[in-house]
């Protein structure tokens, strides 16, 4: 049974910083693509990150440069690191998992999801 439970949203002012964390499930967490989507009111989900079995990431236009995707198998977690916030940013986070295949920013390609964590930038 594939679990991923998100933490670390909340509300923080433009400019600042929040890192977000995704725990998952032991097995074979190295072996597939893990992403954070986040969906805003009335908008629809899309991709902010996502990192591969080989460690590669890839990242939204709007992402690159402030966020930074990475996972320590350890654990096993996802995080988010965001930086220089914006408004803009405001969603609801979520991690998720490809059941096998490389990574896509598609959403219906991922078939294990979080619940989610509500990330407000004012």
């Amino acid at each position: 049974h594939v679990q991923l439970v998100e933490s670390g949203g909340g509300s923080v002012e433009a400019g600042g910083s929040l890192r977000l964390s995704c725990v998952t499930s032991k097995y074979a967490y190295d072996e597939y693509c893990l992403g954070w989507f986040r969906q805003a009111e009335g908008k629809a989900r899309e991709r902010v990150a996502s990192i591969d079995n080989d460690g590669n990431t890839n990242y939204t236009v709007s992402a690159k440069g402030r966020f930074a995707i990475s996972r320590d198998a350890s654990i096993p977690t996802l995080y988010l690191q965001m930086n220089s916030l914006k408004p803009e940013d405001t969603a609801m986070y979520y991690c998720a998992r490809r059941r096998y295949g490389a990574c896509s920013p598609n959403a219906d390609r991922y078939a294990y999801w979080g619940q989610g964590t509500q990330v407000t930038v004012s």
